[in-house]
């Protein structure tokens, strides 16, 4: 069950227990009893660090945000393919060899 945010009238605010559709009603005070509604209340985002608060934002974004290829960067261990040669190598005889095909392959 989610953790609710009332406002008792005497003695404060205080947090509890309820179901998503008692949510609303109003409570009773655990202190006085009194009865307390409601209160919304933002994110506590900037008790957060900052680095975790930049990583979630980066996550939420990546989420729905397609891959450019503008901010792609090629580094060792890429694996997408763009920006590598696809010539072929001569061998010591001076015939072709491509070294990622198979030898039986006959290229064209």
């Amino acid at each position: 069950m989610p953790l609710y945010d009332y406002e008792c009238p005497d003695c404060g605010g205080f947090e509890t227990l309820r179901s998503i559709a008692s949510r609303d009603a109003p409570t009773f005070c655990p202190r006085c009893g009194t009865r307390a509604t409601r209160v919304q209340t933002l994110p506590a985002l900037s008790l957060m660090d900052g680095s975790i608060r930049t990583a979630h934002a980066t996550n939420e974004r990546a989420r729905h945000e397609p891959k450019r290829s503008s901010t792609h960067v090629h580094g060792p261990g890429c694996g997408c393919g763009s920006g590598v040669s696809k010539s072929t190598v001569k061998a010591a005889d001076g015939s072709k060899t491509f070294p990622s095909k198979r030898p039986w392959m006959i290229s064209h």
